[in-house]
């Protein structure tokens, strides 16, 4: 990373990947070219997210032909007039991270994972998901992300004064 004095650790990544309300998946399609789309993802622990799709098309292809994947978020994201020199710049909070796509096919992880996603975007809705998963659990795929490095942060951000908060200094 360029400017060190920006990069957080992997919890803030972690977090930034949580409330990001979506999180671009980049992966390689089999005549290598790179293939890469906002996803829906929901995790479980510190290495593990989960997306549901199609049980065919692009995404599956390209983790069939190679599975790791790359994952990029950004929240907190405004242009602003930089407050001491005036300069257009940009607050913003990102993480990224590295991780293994594998299609899930025991059927029990695959109802897991679909209720962590259900939880984290239609939490009221809940009262729902019995009957959706007996609709719908054939004709989805559920891809599970494993992390195969810690993520990493990144911030630009600047107090009330003024001043912008360097690594390790919160709100």
């Amino acid at each position: 990373m360029r400017k060190a004095s920006r990069q957080m650790d992997a919890a803030f990544a972690l977090e930034v990947l949580d409330k990001a309300p979506y999180v671009t998946v980049s992966m390689t399609r089999p005549d290598g070219t790179p293939y890469g789309l906002p996803l829906s993802l929901a995790r479980t622990d510190d290495r593990t997210f989960y997306f549901h799709g199609a049980l065919e098309g692009d995404k599956l292809d390209c983790i069939a032909h190679c599975p790791t994947v790359f994952l990029s978020a950004v929240t907190k994201c405004a242009p602003i007039v930089g407050p001491k020199d005036g300069s257009f710049t940009l607050q913003y909070k990102s993480a990224t991270a590295v991780g293994k796509a594998e299609i899930v096919t025991d059927r029990e992880e695959k109802i897991a994972a679909l209720r962590v996603i259900c939880q984290r975007f239609l939490p009221h809705h809940m009262d729902a998901f019995d009957d959706a998963i007996s609709r719908s659990i054939e004709r989805t795929a559920v891809v599970r992300i494993t992390l195969t490095e810690p993520p990493v942060g990144k911030r630009k951000q600047y107090d009330k004064q003024g001043e912008e908060m360097k690594w390790g200094r919160m709100e």
